[in-house]
């Protein structure tokens, strides 16, 4: 047996928001004997359904899903939890003999599972903790922000300039280790735990950018303000890093009065053509993808390519 023959088998579907992953993966999983991984770090949260596109409850019904609606929004749930949560996932779901499938579109998770990082175990830094947050309640998030992309524009690059919480754990870590590095991760290593093949889906940027636009339209008709205003009576804090997500921070402030609806919508969809651009970057830099362009409206043909794409890979057993 060959060194790939003995590493568990393990399926990847990555691709920008709205680019059409759910309906190949839904098809896939059917055909290969799949149950899907989410790969998304916000669908994690309950009652955050709308606005992260959850797979509905006939999708989830039909196929497997797993790490959706696992905790609450006030969980700072993390890279580092993620990663250990789905590895023990794929163990479980190859020894009830199914196929593992990650789908999603948040880089940083679905590649700490695909290669071998290694997560740190440095500590909370409590007075250095203090000294961030005093700067930031005094000069601003952006400044604070700032401070990371002079130590480590990589992991600047990542965090949201709004985001307190992760931008201090990243300047600790620098810190504490003298370099600059991702989040509480050394890594990746270029050498996987798995027999990996990867996925990736991309489209004529335009084109993508439309359907951005239309789905932002379809979540405000599902709902997507009742679900954000739901979160604020519960008493979820709109500092919570799952707050901040996108599709519920523009929300937030239509709701507090910072402007209307027409105005949070179309922020909502510039600074999610921004996520998919961002998305794309981090996807065309991680090795081992092989991409099909979906532009063409042409079902068939995509499925059809995947699965060319498998068979050249790896062909898992079918049903």
């Amino acid at each position: 047996m060959t060194e790939a023959e003995s590493k568990p088998r393990l399926l990847v579907l990555v691709g920008p928001t709205a680019v059409g992953k759910t309906n190949l993966s839904l098809e896939a999983a059917v055909r290969y004997g799949c149950e899907i991984v989410s790969g998304d770090s916000m669908q994690v949260y309950r009652g955050m359904d709308i606005g992260t596109a959850k797979a509905s409850r006939e999708e989830r019904a039909a196929v497997p899903h797993h790490m959706i609606d696992i905790c609450d929004p006030d969980h700072l749930f993390s890279v580092a939890e993620f990663q250990e949560r789905v590895r023990r996932l794929i163990e479980d779901i190859h020894r009830r003999g199914r196929l593992p499938f990650i789908v999603g579109g948040t880089g940083l998770y679905v590649e700490s599972v695909c290669y071998d990082y290694k997560f740190s175990d440095i500590g909370i830094d409590e007075s250095y903790r203090k000294e961030l947050n005093d700067y930031a309640d005094r000069h601003g998030e952006a400044a604070l922000h700032d401070m990371l992309a002079q130590a480590d524009p990589e992991s600047a690059r990542r965090i949201h300039p709004n985001d307190r919480r992760r931008t201090i754990r990243a300047l600790e870590i620098v810190r504490a280790t003298g370099s600059p590095q991702s989040p509480e991760a050394t890594g990746p290593k270029k050498e996987s735990p798995y027999e990996l093949c990867i996925v990736g889906l991309t489209m004529d940027r335009q084109i993508l950018y439309k359907r951005i636009e239309a789905r932002v339209d379809l979540m405000i008709e599902q709902g997507l303000v009742r679900e954000v205003d739901a979160l604020l009576r519960r008493g979820y804090t709109t500092d919570l890093p799952s707050m901040q997500g996108l599709g519920y921070k523009e929300i937030v402030g239509y709701l507090q009065g910072e402007y209307d609806l027409p105005f949070a919508a179309e922020l909502l969809k510039r600074n999610t053509r921004r996520f998919a651009k961002r998305q794309l970057s981090w996807f065309r830099r991680m090795p081992d993808i092989r991409w099909i362009d979906v532009t063409e409206p042409n079902f068939s043909a995509h499925l059809q390519t995947f699965h060319d794409i498998l068979a050249g890979k790896f062909t898992p057993d079918p049903e």
